[in-house]
């Protein structure tokens, strides 16, 4: 019988970092406890982030994975610079639920201002407790010692890491009192270190989850469900099984699974049990989610609300209400896993973003211990919020669990991915504004209607498609916007300006008739575009220049910084206008609490088709502390990419009971000829904390690009996507 892998034996026989140098708090300083940095409040043992083996060997451990963001090389850059090692000495394990800490999700732009904050003062405390060893050892105060790439010096002599080490275990907790190197000292902090993970997928070296084939791997496919709540009354399994190559048919209530010895095996006996399928459809989707959405039963939470104190007297008020669709994430891999049950410990290896509470799900789901599923996080080719990831680990989860000792690999088709898929929600916001004679605003009211923007695992099957579809299914918990203001739906959603009087409402909606989750910049995307269209109205309304009227509103002048760094950029002040040519500008703060990011457009309309065509994009952005800046111009300019995709051309469409975006024909994203240039300017704020920035430029980008289409013509577009369609119906009397 083997014994199932964890963190202590996989240690066995390395060298573990683990401890705690003497400081205030530890001298019982009256100050008492201060919260560590960081991903580190959560994981305090040292040795969860850092092994050092007795080869030479430095591994760093992190929960946060690689979407393609380039966080691993950034958290490497962090780590290297603190532990004075070679970059090139890092071996990095992530998202490994035996090895790595848990950091919970990655998302929402914090793998840097969290996980990268707990591995700067993780390796600084490593440091300083091998230091403080070395000047033992050749008796010369720690101060005067030096270290290159793990080789302490001085002038009696040099001593390494390893030797110090010497096979010592020390299981300490940090304390968060060691002080980091300065900004000065860091050698590859603010420095673009080419990404480690690009060199393999360039060369087209196996580097994706859909790449992954372990010896001896047999194929699944899942038959889905023809609409939400659809119930299998009917299926013929005996004719499928005598089928070639098939190894098993799996039922379960309404899953119905099917393991081939081939993929394509595995395709044509998927395809016979769909057509064998009998399904009981009962779904009713809402023809218009925006009306639906403003008739249901809401949870209304006020998470804004300031008194305007004075004797200014409001000369004017303009209203608006703006329009979000369902969106998909349009992945351009189909989801994939594999899962490989030995009878004792089952491993799945998932593209998931939320590898620990989605393996922890399966756990439940399965009826195992938890310690007994061992996720492995590998790449997706697409990802970016809560897609099919963590849905297809589950259905090779399920199916593997019938075949024992034989892995067992899950593709979705682009058919799955679009349909089953967890959307983006459908939002509605109603903002209005009293003005003051110079138009500045005196109140501001806002409003959202919104269905939750997380139904993530997080530990319960009920949040899975396969753990609902059991014959003994777990209930999907009842969402809930989750954490303070600016967490969910409400994120963004207020105003960063100085507006004397504001009321900000959200109208959360539980119920969803179409399956929502994260999509990138949860609320952000729909906020931001409102709020930034609006004021870009009230600017026009009163003879004041965008720019202009965003600057004397704002009082926080890093916010001031960015909008004037991305028109100077851009060359705002002297834009020739010409017919059909507009130009447009949208700002935030994400989460008013990470990067400030400005966005400005240049568009052309198409004459006659009304097509709208991005001819020019600047974005500048401020993410305090920049560890990798080409890494950040990625993050950026992707955002920026996406976000006119969304805003352009995506829609999710449905006939009232099945979903009619089943591919790239019926859910069209932009393609590389409508790509613009992107110009990228960055502040740099050396020994500021970071702030994060892969979802800055979503709700920004959109805002601009409506903004410059009223430039461009005149006319107002409230609701997203913004297409000739709907540009032709608003000049339309």
């Amino acid at each position: 019988m083997s014994t199932p892998l964890n963190r202590r034996t996989f240690l066995q026989g390395s060298l573990v970092l683990a401890f705690s140098l003497a400081g205030p708090r530890v001298l019982g300083a009256p100050q008492g406890p201060r919260p560590l940095p960081g991903s580190l409040a959560r994981n305090p043992q040292l040795n969860a982030w850092l092994e050092l083996g007795a080869d030479g060997s430095v591994t760093l451990k992190t929960g946060k994975v690689e979407l393609g963001q380039g966080i691993l090389t950034a958290l490497g850059q962090i780590c290297a610079d603190e532990l004075d090692v070679e970059l090139s000495r890092l071996t990095i394990v992530s998202g490994d639920t035996q090895r790595s800490p848990n950091e919970g999700a990655t998302a929402g732009s914090m793998s840097i201002s969290q996980g990268g904050l707990a591995v700067r003062h993780a390796a600084a405390e490593v440091r300083a407790l091998l230091l403080d060893m070395a000047s033992e050892r050749l008796g010369v105060p720690a101060a005067r010692l030096t270290v290159k790439d793990g080789i302490i010096t001085s002038g009696k002599g040099s001593v390494t890491y390893w030797s110090l080490l010497g096979g010592k275990a020390l299981e300490r907790e940090a304390t968060g009192t060691v002080k980091p190197k300065p900004a000065a000292a860091r050698r590859y902090t603010g420095q673009s270190v080419p990404r480690i993970d690009l060199p393999a997928k360039l060369t087209g070296e196996p580097s994706f989850i859909q790449d992954f084939r372990p010896p001896h791997m047999a194929h699944g496919r899942v038959v889905r469900a023809p609409s939400y709540g659809a119930v299998l009354e009917e299926v013929d399994v005996a004719s499928v099984e005598r089928m070639p190559g098939v190894l098993r048919v799996v039922r379960n209530g309404n899953f119905l699974g099917v393991i081939a010895s081939g993929e394509w095996q595995a395709i044509q006996a998927c395809a016979a049990l769909a057509r064998g399928a009998r399904w009981k459809e009962q779904a009713a989707l809402p023809m218009d989610p925006y009306t639906w959405l403003q008739a249901q039963r809401t949870q209304d939470t006020v998470i804004q609300k300031t008194v305007r104190r004075g004797e200014a007297t409001p000369v004017r008020t303009l209203e608006a209400s703006y329009r979000r669709p369902y969106q998909l994430h349009g992945a351009i891999g189909p989801s994939c896993a594999v899962a490989d049950w030995s009878g004792e410990v089952l491993t799945v290896y998932t593209h998931s973003q939320t590898i620990f509470d989605t393996t922890a799900a399966i756990a439940r789901m399965l009826g195992l211990p938890e310690e007994a599923v061992h996720g492995k996080h590998l790449p997706g080719s697409g990802c970016y919020g809560h897609n099919g990831a963590d849905d297809v680990a589950a259905d090779a989860a399920l199916l593997a669990h019938a075949l024992p000792g034989r892995p067992v690999r899950v593709q979705w088709s682009r058919q799955d991915e679009h349909t089953q898929e967890p959307y983006g929600s459908a939002m509605v916001t109603k903002v209005r504004a009293s003005l003051a004679p110079n138009g500045d605003v005196l109140d501001w009211a806002y409003e959202l209607w919104s269905n939750p923007h997380s139904t993530r695992p997080s530990g319960n099957p009920g949040n899975l498609l396969a753990g609902r579809s059991l014959e003994k299914p777990f209930a999907m918990p009842v969402p809930r916007n989750g954490g303070p203001p600016n967490y969910a739906a409400d994120r963004n959603a207020i105003p960063l300006y100085a507006f004397p009087g504001q009321r900000v409402t959200t109208h959360l909606v539980t119920q969803m008739p179409l399956r929502v989750s994260s999509h990138r910049g949860l609320g952000a995307y729909a906020n931001v575009f409102s709020i930034e269209s609006f004021m870009d109205e009230l600017a026009h309304a009163a003879g004041v220049d965008p720019i202009e009227y965003r600057l004397r509103q704002l009082q926080d002048a890093r916010a001031q910084a960015v909008i004037r760094k991305a028109a100077e950029r851009f060359g705002w002040s002297a834009f020739e206008r010409k017919p059909q040519r507009g130009r447009g500008i949208g700002f935030a703060r994400y989460k008013n609490l990470a990067s400030y990011c400005a966005v400005c457009l240049e568009v052309l309309i198409e004459p006659g088709s009304q097509a709208i065509r991005v001819v020019r994009a600047v974005l500048a952005a401020d993410a305090g502390e920049i560890v990798n800046p080409d890494g950040i111009r990625n993050q950026l300019e992707g955002g920026l990419i996406q976000s006119l995709s969304w805003s352009l051309k995506e829609a999710v469409q449905h006939d009232g009971r099945r979903i009619l975006s089943r591919d790239w024909s019926s859910y069209p994203i932009l393609s590389f000829s409508e790509v613009p240039p992107v110009e990228i300017e960055l502040i740099d704020r050396a020994g500021e904390p970071f702030l994060g920035a892969g979802e800055a430029a979503q709700g920004p980008t959109a805002a601009a690009l409506a903004n410059a289409v009223f430039d461009a013509t005149g006319l107002r577009l409230r609701e997203l996507p913004l297409t000739p369609e709907r540009l032709k119906a608003a000049a339309s009397p």
